[in-house]
Formats: structure tokens, sequence, C-alpha cells
């Protein structure tokens, strides 16, 4: 990403001149617009709440409580909740088209859909008492994220549906957190009847993300210019990027090389026709510590919690020198798990390794050709595993 934004640096001052700008693909109107305008838009019912978690972070929680075609909202719908993943926000779960979003997936399917969002990501950056701009609002990483957001998220949840069971979608980092909540917190995972976990993330000792491997060789550059707060958050030039220069054929093939190098290349399985709201929603943020975190598993073949820095740091957060392991094996909740063989971030290698650790896995499918973000944005999303999951939880109810 910061490679994209160079590149479009460099060459705006010549866009005029020689007629860069000329033939600009009609922009998406969901390329200005928010989570509960993008759901409105589509004319799906839409509900947005503030929830706040044990330590004070308010966090935006969406709900799509039904779908067009069962519109009877005095039904009980079984919950669905999505958590999204690293550097995105509640809204890839809408970034398609109804036929091909999972959130509208869900919803037409008869699902009650909630999306969450995790700190520091767009729609999660308030707090009780801290300011978003101090140095003490960006002291978190996953850790907190499994700690903090998740039980926040899932109790709402089933408070306000009054459901004691929820399924679990979630993508990336978002089931980082939820493999650690579910197995460190059991009266969490209590209340899920099954986690499906799309290129699911856990060790990444294999993994060839080259934004993983930049930020631990430029932790003390990423420091200097962003300080310990946050990394790639949403900005104006972000809707810039989406609304003003994806859609021109010159920037087209950066804003996809851009895409590909990151997460893994599949070229036919893009819909390129929405490259302005995927770049304007994305990257969503996150906090430095949170990519010094991920940095710091690279050559760990286990997942661990944050290392301070020092014994003495370690001692005051965790009552031992060394950040503790997380451990799959402890973990109840029935899994059901989908990855890519070209996801650059989610390695194969990795997944597997994660897969012989999950005592109740009951489905596993690898899709040849997907990358990480095919999971979101794949052209066949639908085909390869929408529908799989809704026949999961139809067979689950």
């Amino acid at each position: 990403m910061w490679c994209l934004f160079m590149v479009m640096c460099f060459i705006l001052p010549f866009g005029n001149s020689h007629g860069v700008f000329r033939n600009r693909r009609s922009v998406n109107p969901e390329a200005n617009m928010n989570i509960s305008q993008i759901i409105s838009y589509w004319g799906y019912p839409d509900e947005k709440y503030d929830i706040v978690t044990e330590d004070g972070y308010i966090l935006d929680l969406y709900r799509i409580p039904y779908g067009k075609a069962n519109n009877n909202n005095s039904a009980q719908r079984l919950v669905v909740y999505l958590q999204h993943g690293l550097l995105t926000s509640a809204s890839s779960w809408v970034s398609n088209l109804p036929n091909n979003s999972l959130g509208f997936v869900l919803a037409d399917a008869g699902y009650d859909v909630w999306m969450g969002n995790s700190r520091g990501s767009t729609w999660s950056r308030k707090h009780r008492y801290l300011k978003t701009n101090s140095k003490e609002f960006w002291a978190f990483s996953f850790d907190e994220m499994a700690k903090y957001d998740i039980p926040a998220s899932i109790d709402f949840v089933v408070k306000q549906t009054g459901q004691e069971e929820i399924f679990y979608i979630g993508h990336s980092q978002g089931t980082t957190i939820a493999f650690i909540a579910f197995s460190t917190l059991p009266k969490i995972a209590e209340k899920i009847k099954i986690f499906f976990a799309l290129a699911p993330v856990f060790s990444i000792v294999h993994t060839k993300c080259p934004l993983l491997k930049m930020a631990y060789k430029m932790k003390p550059i990423i420091k200097a210019f962003s300080g310990d707060e946050d990394f790639l958050p949403k900005t104006s030039f972000n809707k810039f990027i989406g609304s003003k220069l994806c859609p021109l054929p010159i920037f087209e093939k950066i804003c996809v090389g851009n895409l590909f190098m990151i997460y893994g290349y599949d070229q036919e399985n893009l819909n390129m026709s929405r490259l302005d709201v995927y770049f304007s929603h994305n990257p969503a943020g996150t906090s430095v510590q949170n990519m010094v975190h991920w940095s710091q598993l690279l050559y760990s073949s286990h997942l661990k919690a944050f290392d301070w820095g020092s014994p003495e740091l370690n001692l005051l957060h965790f009552n031992q020198t060394t950040s503790p392991l997380y451990s799959v094996t402890n973990m109840t909740v029935p899994t059901a798990t989908w990855n890519g063989e070209q996801d650059l971030l989610a390695d194969a290698e990795d997944v597997e390794a994660l897969r012989s650790e999950i005592k109740y896995h009951i489905y596993h499918k690898t899709i040849s050709y997907y990358n990480h973000i095919d999971f979101l944005f794949g052209m066949d999303a639908y085909e390869q595993v929408y529908r799989e999951i809704v026949a999961i939880m139809q067979v689950n109810p």
C-alpha cells in the first residue's frame, strides 16, 4: 500500500497535462458511503450500535436483521456474527454486489447478521476517556481484541437477540482473535455454535506476505513516521485513490498489483469494476503495536502474546518474564476452515499445522487458486465458500 501511495504521488502532477484522467470509469456510489449507507443503498434494513469494552474502547457494531425476501421483522432468526481481518473493517462484508457479499447473502438466507469492528479500525476509534491521538489509546494489539473486543461484541449480540448460541465467521485476523478468545475464555466459547474460519491465521512462520516482512525489517522507520499510534488508517487520500484514481485505466493495474503483492495473485477472480469501493474503504487502520506484534511472530512456530521488550515489562503484564503462548488445543468450539493455496498471508503450511491442533474440526476446504482476499471479494466466493457456510448452518440449527 505504501508503494501504491508513492506511485500515485509521482504520477499525479503529470496527470492533467498528459491526459491521464481521460476515460475514467464511473464511480460506484458506495465508494463514498459509510457502512450504514451501503446497507441502506441496497435496500436492506440496517442498525448501528456503539458498544463499550471492559477497558473503555467504543466499537461500532452493525446489524442487518433480515433480508429483502424475508422481511417479517417479528420472526426470530438464527444469529451470525462476522469479524473482519487485519487492516480492514466491517465494510468488507458488504463491498460487493448483494449476491456476492457475505453480509447480504446471509441476510437473504434468513439469518440475523451482525458485523463487528476491531478497535483502531475506521469505525472503532473512540474511547470513554482516552484521546484518539494519544499513545495510550493505541497501546494494543490483537491480544486486547481477543480479550476485550470479542467478548463485548458477542455478549452484546447474545443479550440483544436473546439467543444463547450464535454462529461466528471470521476472516484473517478475525480468526486469530477468535482462536485466542475461544481457547482462553470458556464463557465466550460456549456461546458459539460453529466457528467458520476463512483464511485462518494462527502461526505465520511460513507467511510470504511482504507487508508483515516489511513491518519486521522497518520497525524503527514505522515508529519514526507513525509514532506509537495508528498504522495505515483510512484517510481522505484512501477515498481519493479509490474513487478518483483506481477507476482510471492507467491506475487500475497499479491498484490491482498492490492488492496481489500483499495478499496473493488471482487476477481472474476480482471484480475490477469494484476497485473504487475496495480502495476507498481499505486500508482501515490498526495500531503500530499490532503490526509490531505480528512481526514478532514471523519466526515463531507458536502464537504468543505481545512481547513488551523486557522481562520486567512482561512480568508486569503477564506475571511471567516471557510472553505466554496461545494453544488452539484448548478450544472446544466446532470449527470449519477454508484456505487458498495462493494466499501469501495465511500460508498453506501454516494452515495445515493449525488444522492438526483443532479438536473439533468439522469441515475443511482448500481452494487451489484462492488468495487472501478472494474470501471477501472473489467473484465466485458464493459458489466456493458462502453457499457451503449456509449449508452447514442449515443442518446445525
